[in-house]
């Protein structure tokens, strides 16, 4: 234990958890405050993000950018970079500034994101778009985070985390539903209408009151008057991910968020290109599907209400977690937050095994199910483990921190999920090569517009759609981009499970140490 810091080695210790009940009950007005706003950005945040990849590779034609599926992954990239670096930069500065303050400056950030792709609909307009809305959303987390941590205790922790990952799934679920009808008119129109969902948490912040701001202002009056010394931010940052307790997990994360990412930036287009989820429509409805506008809605349903769209169905993934994660939060507060973690990384690999064996849509169903119990029993855990190690007055630091990992996983998958994607799994490339290989020439394949090689290829074939589909789908490796993600989930697990064996025994070093008599300078949180 020679490099490694004794405060850190309390808050590495489980705490028992209330009951169900008694730790719903114990979470305050603040805590509901801040997940109503969370529920309100992600609800803005991800009526774009989860059909930006769709919206990217559209053809021209139907009012998309045209993008291939490598320049998808560039966007990806530098989104990626953007919002996960940004909040391990701000963190710190959060926590000195005040959390009501950063949450102002990163929603009118947000905005100004929203109204330059609606009123720039190009590439260029797109891409500054996005990395305006991701240094919002960088600034937006450590605040809101932070006031999560400092509102709550380690006995209601698991529960808080859980709910909170909860009201975050609401916004999730609703902004797909809202994409999914709104872009079937217009592009610039979901655009626009994100900008006014954000404004909501202007009247949200006047209700805000930031726990233990006493603290803060009796800090920053100490540091104003010479009584305490400040560090420099940025010495400071560094020589707290110096603690191997915190670097090591962050170093094991990120394989979780390299394959966690993949399902919402390359599932939408597979769903698109292989999956035909009207199979789905005529088992619950019929063959001619269903004309309810609540139900075409509620599930993200074309127009005609015979198919559904693939933010639709990718959109269970946050129906399931609004609907059950306080039960999930319940049943992993029982086990260590490693093992729940661990259990969860298996379960999803278990889910891209089966989505990447076959294209039937209730099997794709049944994946994106599975994958979204195992992240109810992953990712809640992560932010919960990370803010209870954190000092009291770093939380916001720390939760920053905690993007390192995601922005290494996320802009690695961001990158290379789209071109695996690319190379062995989209129909516009299957297409184009099976044109090549049945006489159509090179210059007239070039020719073809990005996104428009299928519908030349049916046309060149004089077949149907779905006859096509199927042939191109056997034809080709499609599956292996999910049973690669597969693996690294098992090798995340695995590391995960490595660590928690690590952690265990410094834990109980040090309760041997404190039980002998030796002093610790460990305090309680």
């Amino acid at each position: 234990m020679s490099n490694i810091d004794l405060d850190h080695e309390q808050g590495l210790e489980d705490v028992e958890q209330l009951g169900l009940f008694a730790a719903i009950a114990s979470l305050g007005y603040v805590f509901w405050i801040v997940g109503g706003m969370e529920m309100v950005e992600r609800l803005a945040y991800y009526g774009v993000r989860a059909v930006s990849g769709l919206y990217a590779t559209a053809p021209l034609s139907e009012g998309g950018l045209g993008v291939s599926a490598m320049d998808l992954g560039g966007i990806f990239f530098v989104w990626a970079l953007f919002q996960s670096i940004v909040p391990a930069l701000v963190g710190g500065l959060s926590d000195r500034l005040g959390y009501k303050l950063t949450i102002f400056i990163s929603t009118v950030i947000k905005i100004v994101a929203y109204l330059i792709m609606g009123f720039y609909p190009s590439y260029e307009g797109f891409v500054i778009g996005a990395i305006i809305l991701a240094t919002g959303t960088g600034i937006f987390k450590p605040g809101i985070q932070g006031t999560l941590v400092k509102c709550t205790n380690r006995q209601n922790s698991s529960m808080a985390w859980g709910i909170f990952y909860q009201t975050v799934n609401i916004g999730g679920w609703m902004g797909p539903l809202l994409a999914a009808q709104l872009r079937q008119l217009a592009w610039s129109n979901l655009f626009f209408a994100c900008a006014a969902i954000i404004s909501i948490n202007f009247l949200l912040l006047l209700l805000y009151r930031e726990p233990n701001i006493e603290e803060r202002l009796e800090r920053k009056r100490s540091i104003a008057s010479g009584e305490t010394r400040q560090q420099n931010l940025i010495w400071e940052s560094l020589k707290e991910l110096m603690q191997p307790t915190l670097w090591v997990f962050l170093v094991v994360m990120m394989g979780f968020w390299f394959m966690f990412n993949a399902l919402f930036d390359v599932l939408p287009l597979y769903i698109r290109d292989w999956v035909n989820t009207e199979t789905i429509v005529q088992d619950l409805f019929g063959s001619g599907g269903t004309s309810n506008s609540v139900v075409i809605f509620l599930l993200g349903m074309s127009t005609d209400g015979t198919r559904i769209m693939p933010e639709g169905l990718l959109n269970l993934n946050a129906a399931l977690i609004m609907i059950t994660c306080f039960a999930f939060a319940h049943l992993s507060g029982k086990v260590r937050a490693l093992t729940s973690m661990v259990g969860g990384t298996l379960l999803t690999a278990v889910a891209f095994f089966l989505i990447g064996w076959t294209s039937a849509a209730w099997v794709c169903l049944a994946g994106i199910l599975i994958f979204s119990s195992g992240e109810m029993f992953s990712s809640p855990k992560f932010l919960e483990y990370i803010g209870n190690i954190a000092p009291s007055d770093k939380k916001a630091m720390y939760l920053g921190f905690s993007n390192l990992p995601i922005a290494v996983g996320w802009m690695l998958e961001g990158y290379f999920g789209p071109l695996l994607y690319g190379k062995f799994a989209a129909k516009e490339t299957a297409a184009r090569e099976w044109l090549a290989a049945n006489g159509m020439s090179g210059d007239a394949i070039a020719a073809i517009p990005e996104g428009e090689a299928f519908q030349r290829m049916v046309e060149f074939a004089g077949q149907p759609a779905e006859l096509l589909t199927q042939a191109l789908y056997q034809a080709n490796s499609v599956g292996v981009v999910w049973h690669i993600m597969a693996v690294v989930a098992v090798v995340s697990a695995v590391g995960l499970f490595l660590y928690g064996r690590w952690i265990l025994s410094i834990t109980r070093t040090f309760a041997g140490e404190t039980h002998a008599g030796q002093p610790s300078t460990a305090p309680g949180r």
